[in-house]
């Protein structure tokens, strides 16, 4: 689609400011106060869920700005929100552990889904890899806190 593959420092700038949430929170409920561990666990979760379906939205804009939408990039596209909905219907179900596991594998899962994707801007790799860095260390710091607790 485009040639360009470094973003424009504002979209970077958003883009950070949108990733902070993963690794405040996860220093929270591994660090902090034991008073606000449950709480930053929530955050991270819903965090998690809420990220997964804003890149799953904007899988499905680039694909549906296609001239002619390719059915299975359409429904790819709701796999990830569809499992981060289903993961946070878990909590309370199952262990914590097995929440940020399944965020975290779901992460890694995308960024290789998107490292495939054909047709997309060239900065959308750079961007993506960025992103699912900063999520997938903070998922795995709040994972190492949940395996001691």
């Amino acid at each position: 689609m485009e040639a360009e593959t470094s973003a424009p420092l504002p979209l970077w700038i958003i883009a950070l400011a949108a990733l902070s949430p993963f690794p405040v929170s996860a220093a929270v409920y591994a660090y902090g106060p034991d008073r606000l561990a449950q709480d930053a666990l929530t955050v991270i979760l819903t965090w998690s869920a809420i990220v997964m379906s804003f890149v799953g939205g904007i899988r499905w804009g680039l694909e549906t700005a296609r001239p002619v939408p390719r059915p299975q990039r359409l429904a790819a596209s709701v796999i990830g929100p569809v499992v981060a909905w289903l993961l946070i219907l878990a909590r309370g179900r199952w262990p914590e552990t097995w929440l940020l596991c399944g965020f975290l594998s779901a992460f890694l899962i995308q960024w290789l889904f998107d490292h495939t994707a054909p047709d997309v801007p060239a900065r959308w790799p750079r961007l993506l890899t960025v992103l699912t860095l900063g999520a997938g260390l903070s998922l795995a710091i709040a994972l190492e806190q949940a395996l001691r607790l």
